[in-house]
């Protein structure tokens, strides 16, 4: 059964960090067929692919500090995806939403069967400008 509260949660993250650290091409929650149980955080942004590593420790810190410990349990892991990945630029030409949320079931993306996902951010990736 799905929590609204939990996807509610994850939608005041994106916002958050985005708000802070820029925006996504991709923010989503995706359960996937063979993990019934477990989220799959997707992420796509210019500057959350320069560096995974330190993205992943933000989002940890973020998702403890923001939504508790039981945030992290709820997820399988943590995807990052760079903005210009062809499955990130079709699912951007598919759903349009920012700081919203767009219900799918029964998809498949990125070659995994998705049982559920919530898209809280799918939208063409933001033009970075050289300094």
């Amino acid at each position: 059964m799905i929590n609204p509260e939990f996807v509610k949660k994850f939608t005041d993250l994106e916002r958050s960090i985005s708000s802070t650290r820029g925006d996504f091409a991709l923010f989503a929650l995706f359960l996937r067929e063979d993990v019934p149980d477990r989220w799959d955080l997707i992420v796509s942004a210019p500057w959350a692919s320069a560096d995974k590593k330190s993205a992943l420790d933000y989002f940890v810190s973020k998702i403890k500090s923001e939504i508790g410990p039981q945030g992290l349990i709820d997820l399988s892991r943590i995807v990052f995806i760079d903005p210009k990945d062809a499955t990130v630029e079709a699912l951007n030409n598919a759903i349009n939403v920012e700081h919203g949320l767009s219900e799918v079931r029964e998809s498949n993306f990125f070659g995994l069967a998705i049982k559920h996902a919530f898209i809280i951010t799918s939208k063409k990736a933001p033009v970075q400008q050289s300094v």
